[in-house]
């Protein structure tokens, strides 16, 4: 197995950065999410570089919803990031985490009353995603008084090579408005006397391993930007979304490097800018690629049963990490305290749920597993937590976090307390 650099094997257990696993587990217990801070900041690094070294003014927002913890957060903050932001949850995270409101993009198809309030309170710039939608931002920014600086999100009608729950501009997505129909919704908001129409925005997915479709995005923004400018449209940002996918199968997966994906979509931004004598910044929403491989979810062994295969059972099922039901995603897995012993024997790894499809790895060569082993499920860190639920009851994890040699909670694992905290009693149940 071809492992990321910041995870090796050392003494017969997997390392996650200066971090034995095993000590990690007995430490903090199981299951358990553990994230590396500097492969975070690495990953940042390359990709912001690799899009910087042909354009100056490029603007990386953290797309939250891969993984909104506040540690992670503020890292990214650190590093001069801002956030694409769903809710008013990532919102408020995002502001917590120190990032600027002039660094963050509200997102989303269906903003609620509050959540548009909140937008013109903190004076982030919004992703409208209708007309109707504008007409509520508009009701809301002229209660208070104040103009709101909006982008339309554009619907390329981009067919694209990942799974069809995560690509998001297709034709038939609920996202976005139609290119041949975006004009008439900038015209609305030049109309609109709380509103400042000052940047386009579009997103055609998630995981995707090919730069192609991202290179006819920008020339879709292009041609769109171009009939912007006839009718008026002074655009400051140019906001291309995220989507570049990571390889989950590293022996077999041939992803784009940051550097393949920049060499792909900034000719074409270049080109188009320079014929239309506008420099407005690029913006960028990456998630995953920042986030993903940067962490594992460690579970232990409770037993091994020899049926029609073989299963491994672990104490983390699909309430942890949802990727391989909900997408069929793949996940490599690593026996962490058997790192360096030969693959003999094909499991199957099953969860605690009570689901037949609570399966995160299927027929998987691994040592000679018993209870009390440990599972390292990699590449973890996008989609992972951020999606986990309290189902069958059974409360969320801990997350940790690693800086060199220290590592710390970044979230305590809830407990059954937890569980019925916000539960009442009816009053005749009293």
């Amino acid at each position: 197995m071809i492992l990321p650099p910041h995870l090796t094997v050392r003494g017969g257990h997997l390392h996650i950065g200066e971090h034995d696993a095993v000590d990690l587990v007995e430490r903090f217990g199981t299951p358990l999410y553990v994230t590396d801070d500097a492969r975070i900041r690495r990953n940042f690094r390359r990709l912001s570089g690799a899009l910087i070294t042909h354009y100056p003014e490029v603007r990386v927002l953290y797309a939250a919803k891969a993984n909104g913890n506040l540690a992670i957060l503020r890292t990214l903050a650190s590093m001069g990031a801002g956030a694409d932001v769903f809710s008013a949850g990532e919102l408020a995270l995002a502001l917590s985490a120190g990032m600027r409101p002039d660094r963050l993009l509200f997102n989303g198809s269906s903003k609620s009353p509050s959540d548009l309030a909140l937008a013109v309170e903190t004076g982030v710039r919004v992703s409208v995603d209708s007309i109707d939608e504008l007409q509520h931002l508009e009701r809301a920014a002229g209660e208070a008084g104040t103009t709101v600086d909006i982008a339309f999100r554009v619907n390329p009608a981009i067919d694209v090579p990942t799974h069809p729950k995560i690509a998001t501009g297709l034709a038939t997505s609920k996202f976005g408005i139609p290119a041949d129909e975006i004009l008439n919704a900038y015209r609305h908001a030049l109309a609109a006397e709380h509103i400042n129409p000052v940047g386009i925005h579009c997103h055609i997915g998630s995981q995707i391993l090919d730069v192609e479709p991202f290179a006819r995005e920008v020339e879709v923004l292009i041609e769109v930007t171009r009939d912007l400018i006839d009718i008026g449209v002074d655009l400051s940002f140019i906001d291309i979304g995220g989507g570049l996918g990571i390889p989950y199968r590293r022996e077999t997966d041939r992803a784009p490097t940051p550097e393949d994906y920049a060499g792909a979509v900034m000719p074409v931004f270049l080109r188009g800018i320079h014929e239309l004598g506008i420099e407005p910044e690029l913006w960028v929403e990456p998630g995953r690629w920042l986030v993903a491989d940067s962490t594992i979810l460690l579970a232990r062994v409770n037993s091994v049963k020899i049926a029609h295969k073989a299963f491994a059972n672990i104490d983390a099922g699909f309430n942890l990490l949802a990727r391989p039901v909900m997408y069929d995603s793949y996940h490599e897995v690593v026996a962490g305290n058997k790192a360096d012993m030969p693959a003999v024997r094909e499991y199957t790894i099953a969860g605690p749920i009570c689901e037949t499809g609570d399966i995160l790895a299927e027929d998987r060569m691994l040592p000679d597993l018993v209870a009390g082993d440990i599972i390292a499920v990699l590449d973890a860190g996008a989609y992972g937590f951020a999606m986990s639920s309290q189902y069958n009851s059974r409360p969320r994890c801990a997350e940790v976090i690693l800086s060199g040699e220290e590592a710390a909670l970044m979230r305590r694992a809830e407990t059954i307390d937890d569980l019925v905290a916000l539960m009442e009693v009816p009053p005749w149940q009293a």
